[in-house]
């Protein structure tokens, strides 16, 4: 008898879940698709309450190919318009600033800052003319430990319902959120489809071998997990021994002093908050099917300056940033690559650093919503 045969059964499976096809990435069809489809029918991060802080602040943004403005009002509340007048379709506002009234550049229609209109010129000379009926048109908008979101969908679920947990947890580990403010935002332009970095990011796969001062200097990726929670990927680790860490934090400053956390906020946008409780975003503005520019933001209490963050925020750009580029860009080549067959996914049951099962809700999502 062989000696094979006492060896205990292992189940194969025929079909293990592999990636998705090389033209989710590299079709400009799926792309525009992406952008009249999921990002008009998601959560999308707009700006930071800071921007808008007294009443008639204002800054303009643009979603899914629509130009929109946030703007407080006088009772304080944040409200989102899609930036045109009602009149004639002239933009109303430009860049940021601060206005008593919206007063539309073409005809100066006016309009409060609630969005109803106020006046026109020789309006009341036009025969059952009821300024009443008319408002600039809303767009839902939801604030977040700070962070203002917007979803050009008006039956969509609150974000509560899509990110489960996430404002709690948040504020456990970054306890004097309320007073962060934007230090600095870095652009960084990637020459890829932007799910190709949106993987990169929600998986640490790769880490050891490509990040080393992160993984050296910065966590412990032994203790690595992605745990997907409604539509958010939650990352968790500890942080590296004390002697290694590449910057100094206090661990006994509270319960998360010495954890790393990560929240992705499917599809573009995520808090992660690094050792010491230091919080950073990842903002994801896709351009076409082959670029896209990633946004690092890093915060301070007031937005005072800070010479450790910054030192951090060089550090990050210098290593795992730059490190990131290249990886992401060599996979958007080799997705054009007429020799590429999509790979089989390493889906460990036990999840851990070593597996890929975050890219399993990932690509679960981007089909729902190719679908939708």
């Amino acid at each position: 008898m062989s000696g094979s045969a006492n060896l205990p059964k292992t189940s194969v499976d025929p079909d293990p879940a592999r990636t998705l096809d090389a033209h989710f990435y590299t079709d400009p069809s799926i792309f525009k698709a992406e952008q009249s489809g999921l990002f008009a029918r998601t959560w999308q991060y707009a700006g930071h309450v800071s921007q808008v802080v007294n009443p008639g602040d204002y800054f303009t943004f643009e979603i899914a190919g629509q130009g929109l403005f946030c703007i407080c009002g006088r009772d304080h509340k944040i409200r989102t318009f899609y930036n045109v007048c009602q009149h004639r379709a002239h933009e109303l506002v430009q860049g940021d600033g601060n206005c008593k009234l919206l007063v539309c550049p073409y005809h100066a229609w006016t309009y409060e800052l609630t969005g109803s209109l106020r006046s026109g010129p020789n309006v009341r000379s036009v025969p059952g003319f009821d300024r009443s009926t008319i408002c600039l048109t809303e767009v839902r908008t939801e604030v977040l430990c700070g962070f203002i979101f917007i979803n050009l969908d008006d039956d969509a679920d609150d974000m509560s319902v899509w990110y489960p947990g996430v404002e709690d947890e948040l504020r456990a580990f970054v306890p004097n959120i309320d007073q962060l403010q934007p230090l600095e935002w870095i652009e960084i332009l990637e020459h890829c489809n932007w799910k190709v970095s949106v993987e990169n990011y929600s998986e640490c796969y790769h880490c050891q071998l490509n990040h080393p001062t992160f993984a050296k200097g910065v966590v412990k990726p032994e203790t690595y997990d992605i745990q997907p929670k409604g539509h958010c990927l939650r990352h968790t680790t500890e942080c590296q021994n004390l002697d290694r860490m590449s910057y100094s934090i206090d661990t006994n400053a509270n319960a998360h002093a010495a954890d790393y956390s990560s929240w992705f906020l499917w599809p573009t946008f995520s808090f992660q908050v690094y050792p010491g409780n230091v919080l950073n975003t990842y903002l994801w503005r896709p351009l076409d099917v082959d670029h896209v520019t990633v946004w690092r933001g890093w915060y301070t209490p007031d937005g005072v300056d800070n010479e450790a963050i910054r030192r951090l925020a060089v550090q990050d750009r210098a290593t795992t940033v730059e490190e990131d580029i290249h990886l992401v860009e060599s996979v958007q080549r080799g997705l054009r690559s007429k020799g590429y067959r999509p790979g089989p996914l390493v889906v460990d049951p036990r999840h851990g650093v070593n597996s890929e099962h975050s890219l399993l809700a990932l690509h679960q999502w981007m089909r729902r919503a190719l679908q939708a």
